[in-house]
């Protein structure tokens, strides 16, 4: 997993999100392990925000954040982080269902200007232009940040509806 860059790090953006157990709890806990990675510290987190289930729609709100992180982390050493904080915090992919009520989702939003496009492995997230959700958060803590092939995060949250998206709390 210790798959380190040679040369600069890269910024990274993570949304965070779940919708069973005690999420905020969960969330914070999330961001510390993210911050303790290696060869990644913690930038900034939004704050926690109460969202609409998306995809499967007959389950408890979620509660969503994001996170920009520096990393000397390649993007699949970075994923397969993700993926392991998730399941230490009892997400368990394998037998969930998609879109599912969950104790923990980490997803890659951005990896610096990189599009990847690798089994298992998509960025920018190919949904990311689309949810209001991971918009919101990652709007408020790098409004300018471009994701590539579509724009700057602002000019796309402004052509979403975010109507959903109530602010829950202060800074995760």
């Amino acid at each position: 997993m210790n798959a380190m860059l040679d040369d600069r790090p890269v910024l990274a953006a993570v949304g965070l999100g779940g919708n069973l157990g005690e999420v905020a709890a969960t969330l914070h806990a999330a961001l510390r392990a993210l911050d303790a990675l290696p060869g990644t510290r913690l930038l900034r987190a939004s704050r926690l925000y109460r969202t609409p289930a998306w995809g499967n729609t007959a389950q408890p709100d979620f509660v969503n954040a994001a996170a920009l992180l520096q990393t000397r982390l390649d993007a699949r050493a970075l994923l397969d982080a993700l993926l392991e904080i998730e399941r230490r915090f009892g997400r368990d992919r394998e037998r969930g269902e998609r879109w599912g009520p969950r104790t923990l989702d980490l997803d890659l939003l951005l990896y610096g200007a990189d599009s990847i496009d690798e089994p298992g492995l998509r960025v920018p997230h190919p949904h990311l232009h689309q949810r209001a959700f991971a918009l919101v958060p990652l709007a408020e803590i790098a409004p300018g940040l471009d994701v590539p092939g579509r724009g700057r995060v602002a000019d796309l949250l402004a052509a979403v509806d975010a109507g959903g998206c109530k602010l829950l709390a202060e800074r995760a």
